[in-house]
């Protein structure tokens, strides 16, 4: 059962762009959501995320997941939800392929560094940068600076999580250029990117801590959610093996974690009454999410894997070389400017330089970091295992 039709995004009724283009002619018929798609897709930032940490450092593990993977995966599960939905799957594919062009090198460690690095410059928070990104940083046009995206896929990716309260420095400034009205909750299209990215990130995971042997399967089968899935599988294929067996669970949990989305989405709808995208907004409450019942076995889940992988005393290692790598190219970078290349010099004030640094910084994927520090303060001591 599809939603409300008028819930949707539609690109006819599409705010716009800040910098008017034209929508067709000599490049084609795409309509403004799939020209930021395809914008996104052609960035440079999106083609670093092949070498950012998800969990596992990104060059080390030819099988682990890395940011570019990751991002593929969300938006699958959410092309998928918002085609059962009737939504516009052409926004939600580009929210889902764009959420994570903020984050810096080695995952939330990296994060973790640098907004440390620059407390004294307003920090740094990878959502706000992945607007900074798209609105200023890229820079494929040679009279405006950004991706010039339309104001439905800014809008999303600085709300997907819900309403922006105290937007950091980096929000505020992009909000001030353009009104992303970040005290209203956002459209169905960007909800539906956040909940995949929860889906996405719980199963790969699950997968990757699997197959790095840092999980237990044995752990895992504590939890209801996945004894039944595992169990189910079993009277399926009576006989498969441990290994098709676990791979077969993640695709279970998933297909179960995106059914149970839709039905609930259909229901928080239909219970709410919101028949347009202006009632969506100001629903009060997220409209696309999972059932108070699977929320909780979701939780469990989350807290398993906070617990036994990404607090594990394997990747704790990781992560703190990972902020020390970070901590220092920034100290280095502050000290002495003639470190950083040419155009990242320069800045009209103090701040400015210090979230420039910040930009150059978050832009670099964990090798060029890596090959960085090893050049600048000295070597890197990543484990050789992840």
């Amino acid at each position: 059962m599809s939603l409300p039709e008028d819930v949707a995004e539609r690109p006819s009724h599409s705010r716009g762009r800040l910098h008017p283009q034209p929508e067709s002619g000599p490049r084609g018929p795409r309509d403004i959501f799939q020209r930021d798609r395809d914008r996104i897709i052609h960035s440079v930032a999106f083609r670093r995320l092949r070498h950012k940490t998800q969990v596992f450092v990104a060059p080390d593990g030819d099988h682990y997941r890395v940011r570019l993977t990751h991002s593929i995966e969300v938006a699958q599960i959410a092309r998928t939800i918002a085609r059962a939905l009737a939504l516009n799957e052409d926004l939600t594919e580009a929210l889902s392929l764009a959420h994570d062009l903020g984050h810096p090198p080695f995952g939330h460690g990296g994060e973790h560094a640098l907004d440390a690095a620059l407390a004294d410059a307003g920090g740094f928070d990878h959502n706000a940068h992945t607007v900074r990104i798209v609105t200023r940083l890229e820079t494929p046009y040679p009279d405006l600076d950004g991706l010039n995206l339309s104001w439905e896929a800014l809008e999303g990716l600085a709300k997907h999580n819900g309403p922006v309260g105290q937007p950091s420095w980096a929000m505020a400034e992009a909000n001030g250029e353009w009104d992303l009205e970040l005290d209203s909750w956002p459209g169905m299209e960007a909800q539906v990117a956040a909940i995949s990215d929860d889906i996405a990130y719980d199963n790969h995971d699950v997968d990757d801590g699997l197959r790095s042997g840092i999980l237990e399967l044995d752990e895992l089968l504590e939890l209801p959610l996945v004894a039944r899935l595992w169990r189910a599988i079993a009277e399926r294929h009576p006989g498969i093996s441990a290994e098709k067996r676990q791979r077969a669970l993640v695709r279970d949990m998933i297909g179960a974690m995106v059914e149970d989305v839709l039905a609930e989405t259909r229901r928080r709808v239909g219970e709410a009454g919101v028949t347009s995208v202006e009632e969506v907004r100001g629903a009060g409450h997220t409209l696309a999410g999972f059932s108070e019942s699977f929320a909780n076995e979701e939780r469990e889940l989350k807290r398993l894997l906070y617990a036994r992988l990404y607090e594990s005393p394997e990747l704790e290692a990781v992560r703190r070389e990972a902020e020390r790598v970070v901590a220092n190219l920034a100290a280095a970078y502050r000290h002495d400017l003639k470190l950083l290349p040419e155009p990242w010099r320069g800045a009209a004030s103090e701040l400015e330089q210090l979230r420039t640094i910040g930009d150059f910084v978050a832009g670099m994927t964990d090798r060029f970091a890596s090959a960085r520090h090893e050049e600048l303060v000295g070597p890197v001591n990543l484990p050789d295992r992840f």
